[in-house]
């Protein structure tokens, strides 16, 4: 098999992306110009192992607490993939491998060829946009949206409210082939039934009153992209079976028209909902949902990793800090590592950008997120009642008898009742009626078991 070396050699040169060919020892043994361009040198790889060299071990991946995609191919026998967190010039960069392992006359394994994809939309270390993480729940759901990325596979992203799940979606959008194309993002949560169907599949002039020219809808925006439907549960029924029929069929209607349209689609559906639950009590169709979860992908909240928060809050606070340069101090970071986040990356974005406010020097202490974190905006609702004194809202809510002393929360929890008896219109429109967001409200709902 040594014969086959300078062969070897040049066919990985005649390869555009980066490849190393390496033995059964591990040690390197060629990388082509788009290796070297990428990664490094002739004399900073070659003859050393492929674990030092991208990841700086001492020993052999599996044996480092990493995925080895050559221990997965001597035991499978085929090709591997694996993502994984590389060392390169420019700093720690997440890396697609694809390993195929290359055998003699007597069926043994002698070399291997890995090639490497960087990626883009994730980092391993604070950047100033994309995915931030570097955690074991973080890196499988990476790994599951860049399996499924350069497919046309519906996928339907789970997860607490907070979790980044725009920002999968687009992380899948810019890994296929679509990427050049517009992803375009659907709010359902904010889409009553009346305005759905025209905000999705457009309308023709005269339509419906107020339509005074033809409009293209969402779907239309979409052509040749993604098509994100952010908060997938919150569809309302009737309008299901019309999205139902675009998945199937790939094919529309706009509002007003006998003229069917053709669509060339992909989706991305994401919700905070439990959707099989839905499905079992008649809120969300079944046939909907197989359609929309071909492959699904859970995103951990923020406690599951808690060790990518010093990561995240390091990013986010040079989003927040419109222009200065600040730092958090060790005791703030372990601050922040200890607190739970029911609000998830949303609620420590919110925090941060509170501290930064609070903040006067160049860096963000301990009193300053022990402040951000009291001032918490679960407590809006409740503070603005009470300190305003709204009529409105004082004479909706349920009196209690005299001398009685009530939690912020039973206080809270009374005007909301008293609001949504009172309350004919959307959610939407509810939402901003109490100064809070929809999914916010969705939330409280949920939790007082009014959510549908």
């Amino acid at each position: 098999m040594s014969n086959a070396l300078p062969e070897l050699k040049c066919y990985l040169e005649s390869l555009p992306e980066p490849h190393i060919l390496f033995d059964d020892r591990y040690r390197i043994l060629a990388a082509n110009a788009a290796y070297l361009r990428q990664f490094g040198t002739q004399a900073s790889v070659i003859g050393r192992t492929c674990y030092e060299v991208s990841h700086h071990f001492q020993a052999p991946c599996d044996q480092s607490g990493e995925s080895c995609p050559m221990a997965m191919a001597r035991a499978s026998g085929q090709r591997e993939r694996v993502l994984h967190l590389h060392h390169t010039p420019k700093g720690e960069a997440y890396v697609n491998i694809e390993l195929v392992p290359l055998s003699n006359a007597q069926g043994q394994q002698v070399y291997f060829i890995e090639k490497m994809e960087a990626l883009n939309v994730a980092k391993g270390t604070p950047v100033s946009e994309g995915l931030v993480g570097r955690s074991v729940a973080f890196r499988d759901m990476l790994e599951l949206a860049t399996r499924v990325g350069p497919s046309n596979a519906s996928v339907l992203l789970l997860g607490e409210s907070g979790t980044g799940k725009e920002l999968v979606a687009r992380a899948v959008h810019e890994a296929s082939k679509r990427a050049q194309s517009p992803l375009v993002v659907v709010e359902c949560a904010s889409l009553s039934e009346s305005l759905f169907e025209s905000e999705l599949f457009g309308h023709e002039r005269g339509a419906f009153t107020g339509a005074n020219t033809a409009k293209a809808g969402l779907v239309e925006a979409a052509s040749g992209g993604t098509l994100f439907l952010d908060e997938v549960g919150d569809i309302p029924l009737s309008m299901q079976v019309k999205l139902l029929r675009l998945l199937e069929s790939g094919t529309y209607r706009r509002v007003g028209s006998t003229e069917l349209r053709r669509s060339d689609i992909r989706v991305i559906a994401a919700t905070h909902r439990d959707l099989q639950a839905m499905v079992a009590s008649g809120l969300f169709r079944e046939d909907l949902y197989y359609r929309l979860s071909t492959f699904p992908i859970g995103l951990p909240p923020l406690r599951a990793r808690a060790d990518d928060i010093p990561l995240l809050a390091k990013a986010l606070l040079t989003r927040v800090a419109h222009g200065r340069r600040l730092s958090l101090s060790q005791a703030a970071l372990d601050r922040l590592s200890a607190y739970p986040f029911p609000g998830n990356i949303r609620e420590l974005r919110n925090v941060l950008e509170r501290a930064t406010l609070l903040c006067d020097g160049d860096v963000v202490g301990l009193q300053h997120i022990e402040k951000s974190l009291s001032t918490d905006a679960r407590n809006a609702l409740s503070a603005r009642a009470s300190s305003q004194g709204t009529a409105s809202l004082v004479s909706a809510a349920p009196s209690s008898a005299a001398g009685e002393t009530r939690s912020l929360r039973e206080v809270e929890t009374d005007l909301l009742m008293a609001h949504l008896r009172n309350h004919q219109g959307s959610r939407a429109e509810l939402a901003s009626k109490l100064g809070i967001s929809t999914r916010s409200l969705y939330r409280k709902l949920k939790a007082l078991g009014q959510a549908d």
